[in-house]
C-alpha cells in the first residue's frame, strides 16, 4: 500500500482570512517502509506570514522571496500524491489549506484533494 505522510506550513491559520500555504513536505512509504520518494517545497504567500506563526516554524518573509507559487509546482504536487493514501496529523487544517489553494486555480482540474486521493 502506498501511503504519503503529509505537512504543510502556512502564514497563519485560517485560509478565509486569506492566509496561504508557504511549505509542503511528504514523504512516501510502501508497505509501511519508507521509500525516499519524498516531495518538499517552500512557496511564495504574496502575502505576509502573521508573527504567531513565523515563532511556530520559523520561516521568514525575506526567505520566501523569490519562491515559486503555488500554482508552479500544482502539477507535479497532485502527480505526486496521485492515488496514494495520506497521512496528515491535524488533517482538516491541512487538507483545508490545499482545498483552499486549488480552488484559486483558475482551472482546477482536481476539484479538492480529498476527490485526487484515496
Amino acid at each position: 500500500m502506498r501511503q504519503i505522510s503529509l505537512d504543510t506550513e502556512t502564514t497563519g491559520l485560517d485560509p478565509k482570512q486569506g492566509h496561504r500555504i508557504i511549505e509542503i513536505g511528504c514523504v512516501e512509504l510502501v508497505d509501511r517502509k519508507e521509500t525516499g520518494n519524498n516531495f518538499h517545497v517552500y512557496l511564495q504567500p504574496d502575502r505576509d506570514i502573521d508573527v504567531g506563526a513565523m515563532r511556530v516554524h520559523g520561516i521568514t518573509n525575506e526567505f520566501l522571496k523569490g519562491k515559486q507559487r503555488f500554482p508552479d509546482v500544482v502539477e507535479e504536487l497532485m502527480e505526486y500524491l496521485q492515488g496514494a493514501e495520506l497521512i496528515i496529523h491535524n488533517a482538516k487544517f491541512d487538507v483545508g489549506f490545499l482545498d483552499n489553494e486549488l480552488a484559486m486555480l483558475p482551472i482546477n482540474k482536481w476539484q479538492n484533494i480529498r476527490k485526487h486521493c484515496t
